[in-house]
């Protein structure tokens, strides 16, 4: 892919997307730890629904060692394997307090070796809590990266970040990876996505197979439905 359709893609999700941001609602590198942690798995609605109240009774990782993990797992238990992550959530708390002074770690290098904390993780904090340019590769941006051809259909999780770190400017890796994101939640979708009326779709690769699926479809509907006789 040539730097020209690159260029392309980007303004036309720019355009589209302008204000795509985080939307784990957080106040802090602290929260957004936490809340990226629990959206594995999950959707960013319901994370934010536990959060409205998890961020008001835990205000630091000493709260959340205050109490017993069962009692955590009952705050959390709306999200999915709440258990293993109430579980994380508090073995990153004493690491924090133990190593960090209670503070979120600011290097890459150091966010990875926390429970519970991958790559995708460690990405999404250091960008957007301390400015930090990444992209953070999740079921989204994955998708979307392989339909329009900015990634192989084979490429692992950390080869399609590779390759749209190497093809995006980097004062962009954060806008893009929100505006991918938000491309591929409301537009792109696993599912349904809206190919119909997708700007993108000259150059996407899996939406031509789509619509060429999709008139196929109708040609033989329309071509088996009995014609009506003129009396």
């Amino acid at each position: 892919m040539n730097a020209a359709t690159v260029r392309h893609i980007l303004d036309t999700m720019e355009s589209m997307f302008p204000d795509a941001h985080c939307e784990l609602n957080h106040s802090n590198a602290f929260e957004l730890t936490v809340a990226v942690l629990l959206s594995a798995q999950c959707t960013d609605e319901t994370v934010n629904k536990v959060t409205a109240d998890l961020f008001q009774k835990y205000t630091s990782p000493a709260d959340y060692l205050a109490v017993p993990l069962e009692e955590l797992e009952q705050d959390i238990r709306r999200i999915g394997l709440y258990r293993n992550k109430a579980k994380h959530i508090q073995n990153m708390c004493r690491i924090l307090i133990e190593q960090y002074g209670g503070d979120v770690p600011q290097e890459h290098d150091q966010l990875v070796t926390l429970p519970g904390v991958g790559r995708k993780t460690a990405n999404v904090v250091v960008s957007n809590a301390f400015g930090v340019p990444a992209i953070a590769v999740d079921t989204h941006v994955e998708r979307v990266s392989k339909r329009l051809g900015l990634a192989g259909w084979d490429d692992s999780v950390l080869e399609v970040e590779k390759k749209l770190m190497k093809r995006v400017p980097r004062d962009e890796w954060t806008l893009t990876h929100h505006r991918i994101i938000f491309f591929g939640r409301y537009h792109c979708k696993a599912q349904n996505p809206a190919c119909h009326i997708c700007p993108l779709l000259d150059i996407c690769r899996e939406g031509k197979k789509r619509m060429k699926t999709s008139q196929i479809r109708k040609d033989k509907e329309r071509s088996s439905t009995p014609k009506r006789k003129i009396n």
